[in-house]
This record gives structure tokens, sequence and C-alpha cells, in this order.
């Protein structure tokens, strides 16, 4: 969630099987059906349910950077992705009403998207090193910035950080209506993710993310900040790699972690199978996620790593006994996963996208892109260049192609964009 390599170039691994023994066996139609004969239509755990009804089938689109966007997690959804997440936003960035915040649609996605009100129910992810500010950019996320200026989100971090945590309901007290209460709670976030897992060294070496493996303890003062900001009815989720690195001091700071997680009260973890040492080159593991389950059976467990396709859904479900399966990189360019996820859960053979399926979600992905994007001095420019990624992804449905995934890395405008389509999606 949040943190995801850009490419696949030198700094991650080409899609591969993970390390799990006999996963590649198992029936994935076998499992979907499992699912549905336990829980019910789609097959969602209902502990899950309970904490966000909305989220009804067992895999979610994670949050990538420079990607997930309310473009791309509005064409999963029309596809049957139940659940997106945003990419990983900087406290600070929040905070001081960067960029970083409005790459969050946070607030603006109805103004800037058409349909704007299909991208929920959504969960907005943050990262950060202090307390008191991860605390204060919860708020911040929860009332969408509506509530109070930059200065006053500032000035709470302040007040939380010189106070203590624990009496923070006096210092964020004030006149101003609840967020709740101004925004309606499906058009709301529906959790806030912690990440504790990205492994990008800009990152780590900054106290952020996958760096907190190594200092449980801090990443514990961020957990209780965020939980005893973040009012009570909106779930708090983590996200985690499976340990810093393969040392045994670092697999118990990770279990150290992971307890207490849930002892604070946080709904579920996320738990991506390699360490932040191996950021994204090599394979993943399933069984540290399986050991995890059968260990922790009263816990909701999340799994993630080298989902590539919807096989790999229901394998790694069936393989570990994680409750929901978080989709990277293998629905970049793939929206067709989740309906393929939804035909197993329905009894029907997963269905592969026809040219004229492709083509109508190029055109839509583009229509959306050109809406979020509309803010910038030239919209059509910086989104047919921004899509350029998205259609060489696209492209390896296609019969031909490499010689698609070639168009698509010209596409320097509308009218580029819609010649690649002309010539290849007709």
């Amino acid at each position: 969630m949040g943190c995801q390599s850009n490419s696949l170039g030198q700094n991650a691994t080409a899609p591969s099987f993970a390390i799990a023994d006999g996963a590649q066996e198992i029936d994935p139609r076998k499992v979907a059906a499992d699912l549905v004969a336990r829980f019910g239509p789609g097959g969602m755990d209902p502990r899950v349910k309970a904490h966000i009804p909305g989220f009804d089938a067992p895999f979610f689109q994670a949050g990538l950077a420079g990607y997930s966007d309310s473009a791309m997690r509005i064409i999963a959804r029309r596809h049957g992705c139940p659940i997106c997440v945003t990419e990983a936003l900087l406290d600070r960035t929040l905070l001081d009403g960067g960029k970083g915040f409005a790459k969050a649609d946070l607030g603006e996605i109805h103004d800037n998207v058409p349909g704007g009100d299909e991208d929920h129910p959504l969960i907005g992810q943050i990262m950060g090193s202090d307390p008191a500010e991860m605390a204060a950019a919860a708020i911040k996320m929860i009332e969408q910035g509506k509530l109070r200026s930059n200065k006053e989100y500032r000035k709470l971090a302040e007040q939380i950080g010189a106070s203590g945590i624990r009496d923070q309901a006096s210092v964020a007290s004030s006149p101003i209506p609840d967020a709740q209460s101004l925004i309606p709670a499906e058009l709301g976030f529906a959790a806030i993710d912690v990440n504790l897992a990205c492994p990008v060294k800009k990152i780590s070496k900054k106290s952020r993310g996958g760096h907190w493996l190594r200092e449980p303890a801090g990443a514990i003062e961020i957990l209780r900040a965020v939980r005893e900001a973040v009012p009570a009815s909106i779930p708090v989720t983590v996200k985690m790699r499976r340990s810093y690195d393969d040392t045994e001091e670092m697999k118990r700071n990770f279990m150290y972690l992971f307890d207490a997680a849930y002892d604070l009260g946080c709904a579920w973890v996320v738990v991506h199978g390699r360490t932040v040492e191996q950021k994204y080159v090599g394979p993943s593991r399933w069984d540290p996620l399986k050991q995890l389950v059968d260990r922790n059976p009263e816990r909701i467990v999340m799994g993630s790593g080298d989902v590539w396709d919807v096989n790999q859904i229901f394998r790694m479900i069936a393989y570990t006994g994680v409750s929901g399966v978080s989709v990277a990189r293998g629905c970049i360019g793939n929206p067709w996963i989740f309906r393929q996820a939804r035909d197993l859960l329905e009894g029907r053979e997963p269905r592969e996208p026809t040219i004229a399926e492709q083509r109508a979600v190029l055109e839509q992905h583009f229509e959306l892109a050109l809406a979020v994007n509309k803010s910038f001095r030239d919209p059509e420019l910086h989104t047919a260049k921004n899509m350029r990624k998205f259609g060489i992804k696209f492209a390896a449905h296609h019969p031909q192609s490499q010689e698609v995934k070639k168009s698509f890395i010209y596409v320097k405008s509308l009218d580029d964009w819609r010649v690649a389509l002309d010539q290849w999606y007709s």
C-alpha cells in the first residue's frame, strides 16, 4: 500500500511466483467456492465487513505511488474492486498543504472527477516520523482539510506534541463542526492506514515507512497517537513488511510491533511478504504470513506480495489463511483482475478482456485522468504523458503487445492517444 516501485527496471524483479511450497497447485476455483460457502456472497470475512460494510470481497487495490489516483481507483471499482487505498502521504506534506494532499484527491475529487462519488469506500494512508504530526495529519485527512486552515492543523500538531496525546480531546476541541457532520460517511475515509512498510531509501533514512521495523518502540508511539486521534468509528489499519531483514533480532521486532498494533486497537495489519531490505527484488515469502495467521486466528491479517493474476489472490488466501489480499503492481493496467476475482466468487470462468473492452477502459481512464488533472497549466499534455505508463501496462493484454507498447511510449497528446487506440483497438 502506498509506496510501490514505479517500474520493473533495476529496482524491481519481474513478476514471479512467491516462495510458498505447494501454493501453485491450489485450485483457485475451489478456494472461491469454499469462501462463498463459509461467508456467503462475496466470500468476505464478516469481521472485516463489521469494520467497513462495503468491503465485501477478499481483495483490494493497494496504494501505488504515482499510479493510484482517483482515475485508476474508479476504473478498478467499475471492475469489481470493493475498496481502494490512497498512495502514502507524508504527514508534514499534508500539514503544510503541499501537493501531497492534492495527490490523494482529498476534498477535491468531487470537483475534479466526473462521478467522483464512485470513489468509496476509500482508505487514506499516511506515513511519517513524529507521533503528534501523524495524529494531526490523520485528523486533517478525516476532515479532508475542510474544517481548519493549514496553520490551524500545524498548530494542532504542536499542541498535541506539547500536551501529550492522551490530552488530545481537549486540545482538538473546537467550535468548528465535527467532520462527520459535514462530510457524508459514504464520501469520507473508511479507515486510516499507517504505512510502516515503505522500503524506498529516501523514505527509510528519514525515519519513515519501513525504517520503523528497526525501532518498533517509536512505531508504537505513532500508532498510539493516530489511534487516539481518529474517532473510534473509523478503523486504523497498518501496513508492514514481514521484517526489516532476516536476522532474528528483526524478526522479534516485527512480532513486537505486530502484537502492539492489535493491542492498541488497530483493526488489522497488512503484511507484505518481502523484507524492507529486499525492497522489490527477489520473490516474496508467503510462509511467514501463514505462520502469523496460524498463531493468531482471532486477529484479522491481510496479505500482500507477488499477486500478479487472479489465481494468486485465491492461492494466497488458501495457503496463508489471510482474510484479504492487497493487489499492488499486479493491477496496474489490469483492472480486469478484480472482475475475474468476482467471476470466480460467482462460479464463472474468469473472463479475459476483449479488444473492445480494453479500448473502452483506456478511453474511460484517459477521460477520468484528464478531469483529475484539470488544475494543471496544460491538463491534456500532463495527462497524455502520465497515461503513457498506464498504456504500456495495458498493452500486455493485447495480442500484439510489443507493438502496442511502443505506440504508447510516444504518446504526447490526446490526439496521439486516439491514434494509438484507432490503430490497435479498432
